[in-house]
């Protein structure tokens, strides 16, 4: 009877799947679920923002009210800084200047904006790679990098709490592996205690949303011909500087993790090529025929000088 019962098993595969081997979830689950639990759970942070001006220190809380979200962000350090959110109002307060509110859905000043990814669209783009368990603030996580395939971004690596899913730390890394801004938790507490905190603002007095000009819509007689993989235009717009009779004409791009714009403009005293790096940030200008080409964003400089000499004018 024992022997039927073994042949029974193998044919079945019961005994090369037991119920205690359960699947290990993969890199791309788990940065969903650390975007829906940042999204989701009341919490409360304190976190260091470390870039190559200087350091930061900040303390944001999110709590869920009725299914709206509700958060503040604090600048600890300085002048009082304080950025709110409820529901689609992103509320800004700084000290000597007026406040003013912005339609968004999260606030992403100091945080990183990966933890707001759409991860299903960046997987067609970016390699999701397990590197393994650390400690970080005390407490497990698993460790996973974030690498564009074709080589012309930045590249992430992220710390993932076991137990909350929160983000502990995310490094932004250049091509060589340096790090360029790091956002690090020094505390935090994720319970229900934290939504006492945050409630006054559902029914807090919020400045107006403020009005943003329209830039005027226009076909351009320009455009770039090559960009990375994944990068698409999301606006355009023709503006004049102030008490200047320029226009620029700017084309804004995203991959839905980085950003960048390029700007073309007329000029009758053209600089030389310059090229600018800040951190994440790059402005690559040259010119050509007279027209002013800068790429300002988040790229590197190869990457951004690629785009600007790619940018090819109709013939008149």
């Amino acid at each position: 009877m024992k022997q039927i019962w073994f042949v029974f098993c193998l044919l079945t595969g019961s005994l090369l799947t037991p119920m205690t081997a359960l699947a290990e979830p993969t890199p791309e689950a788990l940065l969903q679920e650390m975007s829906k639990a940042s999204q989701s759970l009341n919490y409360e942070i304190g976190f260091i923002s470390i870039t190559k001006q200087g350091i930061d220190s900040y303390r944001y809380r999110h709590a869920l009210s009725n299914d709206i979200p509700l958060a503040q962000l604090v600048l600890m350090d300085g002048p009082r800084r304080e950025i709110v959110q409820r529901g689609k109002d992103i509320s800004y307060f700084e000290t000597g200047l007026q406040p003013f509110t912005l339609n968004g859905d999260h606030i992403v000043d100091s945080l990183p904006t990966l933890v707001f990814s759409d991860f299903a669209r960046l997987a067609k783009y970016y390699d999701f790679i397990s590197v393994g368990r650390a400690r970080v603030v005390d407490r497990l996580s698993q460790v996973i990098r974030v690498v564009s395939r074709d080589s012309t971004r930045f590249s992430y690596v992220i710390w993932i709490d076991e137990t909350t899913k929160l983000p502990l730390r995310v490094d932004l890394q250049d091509r060589d592996g340096e790090t360029l801004e790091q956002f690090r938790i020094i505390s935090f507490v994720a319970d229900n205690a934290v939504k006492a905190s945050l409630v006054k603002l559902e029914k807090a007095s919020l400045p107006p949303v403020l009005s943003v000009p329209a830039g005027e819509q226009t076909k351009f007689n320009w455009q770039p011909k090559w960009l990375p993989d994944g990068v698409t235009e999301v606006a355009s717009s023709r503006r004049h500087l102030p008490n200047m009779p320029v226009a620029i004409e700017s084309r804004l791009y995203s991959d839905g993790l980085f950003s960048f714009s390029v700007n073309v403009n007329t000029t009758t005293n053209p600089p030389a090529e310059q090229l600018v790096r800040q951190g994440r940030r790059t402005v690559q200008t040259e010119i050509r025929n007279a027209n002013e080409i800068t790429v300002v964003g988040e790229l590197p400089p190869s990457t951004a000088k690629r785009i600007a000499d790619s940018v090819v004018f109709d013939a008149k």
